[in-house]
């Protein structure tokens, strides 16, 4: 591919209004919960819901993507994004919100695989961490902005306002795509392995329900557990489907290429717990501190801006020690990050808060970074429609977890203490539960070989 970071910056604009509406919406949840009646514990359904609904449909973007042609498929789902982001807009309720959320997540679902595909399939692995930088640089201006931009809108308009930025943002996406991105010639993948992403589909979405209701009064109890058994036992079978035919919804032999199983294994023990912080710090600013959506906003942009900072830093840091040593070591960094933000208090002057924020965002950009380029290294390009997808699946389903374990963290603090409402001490217990969930991959990644990935990092011992 001669211009690997034009097709970046152009995929990117997908990736920007996706992580600006998760940025925005996180700010906006306390004002959400007021205005439709509801707990804020509870309203991170409208985020899990999301975040599944990616989860479920993922798998089905590398079949798409290969019959129908990548750029359409691309194309399309900006589109359907866009749409379902209008319908947010105008829920009324909980339940309409949610809705309209896995729409949108069907949407995302075939728009950040597919735009990955799009880029990776065309360029050389000398060039692959120079594509993933360009790739997402962009894509961290929507938190970058967005913590601030939700704040704003919130407080001037309404929460609904958050949703309907994303129109003038895919439109400008779908012009791009379509005027700059060359035409991707759809295949002959055969047929859909419909029996495997049906059990996929409905073992992940079990599991997800699940763990989203358990012990929060929010169904009977009864049903969550139901979820949870019928999400282990559909997922067992999915695997033992998926390993028996040739041409499987889920690629599990994937994980035999050790370069792609420790981003996909202990990347996500790691996203895990990085993905339960989005969601406490701004309810932690508004609720237990007392700031105003938009002040909590500009507080929260700082752990954004320093991921931004530490991006033209990556290359030269993993040149130099590689991908073992430097996810080995920043994985303490990333830990030790997130278990200092218990010790915040409404006491801290702002200028410290922001500092903490911006030291821990350096240490999880050069996590995330490291992980998603490591997980293509030695991928063949024949295999890349199906890695995207699989290693897009898990980069979804984990911030999921991450948001449940955020607030069943926090409904287990409560009423292990009694208390009616939220508290610092509650958000404290959630920071240091996602530090210990952190920590718990690095014998996964003492397992990499000294030089894994040396092609694409340019290290040599």
């Amino acid at each position: 591919m001669k211009d690997h970071r034009g097709v970046a910056l152009i995929v990117a604009s997908a990736l920007f209004m996706q992580n600006l509406d998760s940025a925005v919406l996180a700010t906006a949840l306390p004002s959400m919960a007021r205005d439709l009646n509801e707990d804020p514990a509870r309203l991170g359904a409208a985020i899990t819901a999301y975040l599944v609904s990616l989860t479920v449909f993922i798998p089905f973007s590398a079949w798409i993507a290969d019959r129908f042609g990548a750029k359409r498929v691309f194309m399309l789902a900006i589109m359907v994004f866009v749409a379902a982001s209008l319908l947010c807009g105008r829920a009324d309720g909980l339940g309409e919100l949610v809705a309209f959320r896995v729409l949108q997540g069907v949407g995302g679902a075939m728009m950040v695989p597919v735009g990955r595909l799009l880029l990776l399939r065309g360029v050389e692995k000398r060039d692959m961490l120079s594509a993933m930088a360009w790739l997402t640089m962009p894509a961290l201006l929507g938190p970058v902005t967005g913590p601030p931009l939700g704040g704003l809108l919130t407080d001037l308009f309404s929460w609904r306002a958050v949703f309907w930025i994303n129109v003038p943002i895919g439109l400008i996406g779908v012009v791009l795509v379509a005027w700059k991105i060359p035409h991707v010639a759809p295949a002959r993948p055969g047929p859909p392995d419909v029996m495997g992403l049906v059990l996929t589909g409905v073992a992940l979405a079990a599991l997800m329900f699940g763990l989203e209701t358990v012990g929060r009064h929010v169904v009977p109890g009864w049903m969550s557990w139901t979820g949870l058994a019928l999400g282990l036992v559909a997922g067992a079978l999915a695997v033992r489907h998926c390993r028996r035919v040739p041409q499987p919804a889920v690629d599990l032999s994937l994980f035999r290429i050790a370069t792609f199983r420790d981003p996909a294994v202990a990347g996500s023990l790691f996203r895990t717990g990085a993905g339960a912080v989005p969601f406490l710090i701004p309810v932690m600013l508004q609720i237990g501190f007392g700031m105003s959506a938009t002040e909590s906003g500009f507080v929260s942009f700082a752990t954004a801006l320093g991921a931004f900072a530490m991006k033209p830093l990556v290359r030269p840091l993993l040149r130099r020690t590689g991908f073992r040593a430097a996810l080995l070591a920043n994985r303490v960094l990333a830990a030790a990050g997130i278990a200092a933000l218990a010790l915040l208090t409404p006491a801290w002057p702002g200028v410290a808060i922001f500092l903490l924020l911006a030291a821990g965002g350096l240490a999880r950009s050069l996590q995330f970074t490291a992980l998603n380029t490591l997980a293509f290294a030695d991928v063949p390009t024949e295999r890349m429609s199906r890695a995207t997808a699989l290693y897009g699946t898990l980069q979804q389903l984990t911030p999921a977890l991450g948001v449940v374990l955020a607030t069943t963290t926090l409904e287990a603090s409560l009423a292990l203490h009694g208390r009616d409402g939220l508290a610092v001490a509650d958000f404290s217990t959630g920071f240091l539960v996602a530090a210990v969930v952190v920590l718990a991959s690095i014998p996964l990644h003492a397992r990499l070989a000294p030089d894994a990935g040396a092609e694409v990092s340019g290290h040599r011992r």
